[in-house]
């Protein structure tokens, strides 16, 4: 196996053993999380009706405009900087919601750079987890 597949099948091993303790319910449903090489997305989850509530990633039109792509603008925009402002919408978008509570999910990634960005930003902006 190539290091990359590794990787891969150890996270996605870590994400099957969490995924066994943590589910959302109606009243604090599950915050997932998915990050790519390039892109970080989020969803809000009721586990018990399978259904997402909210979600966000930096695709979105409204958060790709204030994404600055270091390349264009010759500043130094980095990922963790993109995953704050996902994590400010998806507590906007749930708080507007309703959703105040949540379970986090990270998604069986280390609790670090990206996935910690965006988790602190969802905190500062209401969200309770």
């Amino acid at each position: 196996m190539a290091m990359k597949e590794e990787r891969v099948v150890s996270r996605l091993r870590r994400h099957k053993r969490i995924r066994k303790k943590v589910s959302g319910t109606t009243v604090s449903p599950r915050l997932n999380i998915f990050r790519s090489a390039r892109h970080i997305y989020c969803q809000i989850i009721d586990d018990t009706k399978g259904v997402t509530l909210a979600s966000a990633s930096t695709l979105d039109e409204e958060i790709k405009g204030s994404v600055l792509s270091g390349k264009k603008k010759n500043e130094k925009w980095r990922k963790a900087d993109s995953a704050k402002v996902v994590g400010a919408a998806i507590a906007k978008r749930a708080l507007e919601k309703g959703i105040e509570k949540v379970v986090f999910d990270r998604g069986g990634y280390l609790y670090h750079g990206r996935i910690k960005a965006l988790a602190e930003a969802a905190r500062e902006s209401g969200l309770k987890f």
